[in-house]
């Protein structure tokens, strides 16, 4: 963990709780002495671009949060520079609630899973909504020429702060093409055996007729 991000995290309340159970010596340590991960380093820009989904999280002018699922093809969050990320946003159910909330606050969090490998990485950052004229150049640098006709604005994403989680309690899961990637040899090795079997039953039947 970063500084940035335990200054933004560890407000008051969080510090009395942690104090409460006995870890606020070890993040207080982790506030002096971390580097301050505000900059994505190209770790974690390879993290972010080879994701095909990530969760949005927004607060209302009422105060509640909101998280919303976005997905794409893999690296349709893009990485402009060290502290910077944006999307496309597509048209949808046309509900506008993350759109509505950040007219309010401009303040995001994402939520990035890699489940096969059990990693996870959070950022912190404000966003700025471009649509119509001022979206034109961001429109066309993040999204395919195939799908600008259902772009309705482009969501770019100052990164304030990130952090790394650790891997308990994360259960694996796999996508169809991670699984159909996973099992090729061994469909490979089936098609070999079948090819086999069926040159040993043809070796048997002619010598069957032979005799």
């Amino acid at each position: 963990m970063g500084r940035s991000f335990a200054q933004i995290a560890f407000t008051p309340l969080v510090k009395e709780q942690q104090a409460k159970r006995g870890s606020r010596t070890q993040y207080e340590r982790i506030e002096k002495l971390s580097p301050p991960g505000d900059a994505l380093s190209e770790y974690e820009k390879e993290f972010i671009l080879a994701r095909d989904s990530f969760y949005l999280a927004t607060v209302s002018e009422t105060g509640w949060p909101y998280i919303q699922h976005r997905g794409g093809e893999r690296g349709f969050l893009h990485v402009l520079d060290d502290r910077t990320v944006g999307f496309v946003d597509y048209r949808g159910n046309r509900q506008y609630i993350s759109l509505g909330n950040l007219g309010h606050d401009d303040r995001v969090a994402l939520f990035l899973m890699d489940y096969p490998s059990r990693t996870r990485l959070k950022i912190l950052g404000h966003a700025t909504v471009h649509e119509g004229e001022g979206a034109k150049q961001f429109v066309e640098q993040l999204s395919t020429s195939e799908g600008r006709k259902l772009v309705e604005r482009a969501i770019i994403i100052r990164v304030d702060a990130f952090d790394w989680n650790c891997q308990q309690h994360i259960t694996p899961r796999y996508t169809e093409e991670q699984i159909v990637k996973v099992m090729a040899p061994l469909h490979q090795r089936l098609a070999a055996l079948e090819e086999e079997n069926k040159g040993l039953r043809e070796q048997i039947a002619g010598r069957a007729e032979a005799g």
